[in-house]
């Protein structure tokens, strides 16, 4: 796949940067509310992470002629807390690609006829969406003092689709068979 325009290309390392950042960070709080006793929030933050992990691997796909030496900007959210704050810089970060990020870029890629960048943006964008949810409804519990009540979770490998408890036929986003997503077993 090819990108002919380097504005889209900026935008896609630029993603790819924060993606990489964000499934490291979550790895890393992921432990942080393991070590507080919520072993399923921490489970939550390590299937958020894999999925972080697919949307960077998609964005580094689609600039697979794109070699050489880059300085990347991106934006990310910094530091170790509890899991209650570390939940809010999940929220955070995924409310900013949603309200922010991703639009800007998915637009962008459309307007410059980037189909293979748009794809990318699009199945990231779609993933932020239940991922925020996600760590609302973990953050909820945290401030309680409590674990998350959550069975499997489930996470689409192509791109990132996130789904707790039930597994659909095939993913709502990019069409993936069910037995192509990950678990991530309570």
């Amino acid at each position: 796949m090819s990108v002919n325009n380097a504005m889209t290309a900026d935008f896609l390392r630029s993603a790819y940067g924060g993606e990489s950042m964000a499934h490291m960070r979550y790895l890393i709080w992921g432990d942080v509310a393991d070590k507080e006793g919520m072993p399923n929030i921490g489970r939550l933050f390590r299937a958020i992470a894999y999925a972080e992990y697919a949307h960077a691997d998609n964005h580094f796909k689609v600039l697979d002629d794109q070699k050489g030496d880059y300085t990347v900007a991106a934006g990310a959210v910094f530091g170790v807390g509890t899991t209650v704050e570390n939940l809010q810089g999940g929220i955070d970060g995924e409310l900013h690609e949603i309200e922010q990020m991703y639009p800007v870029y998915l637009e962008t890629a459309r307007f410059q006829n980037e189909k293979g960048a748009e794809r990318a943006f699009h199945y990231a964008l779609e993933a932020e969406k239940i991922h925020a949810k996600l760590f609302q409804d973990a953050q909820d519990m945290a401030r309680q003092g409590k674990d998350m009540d959550i069975g499997t979770i489930y996470v689409c490998p192509i791109c990132g689709h996130t789904v707790a408890e039930h597994l659909p036929e095939k993913c709502p986003v990019c069409g993936a068979k069910q037995e192509m997503y990950k678990d991530f077993p309570a």
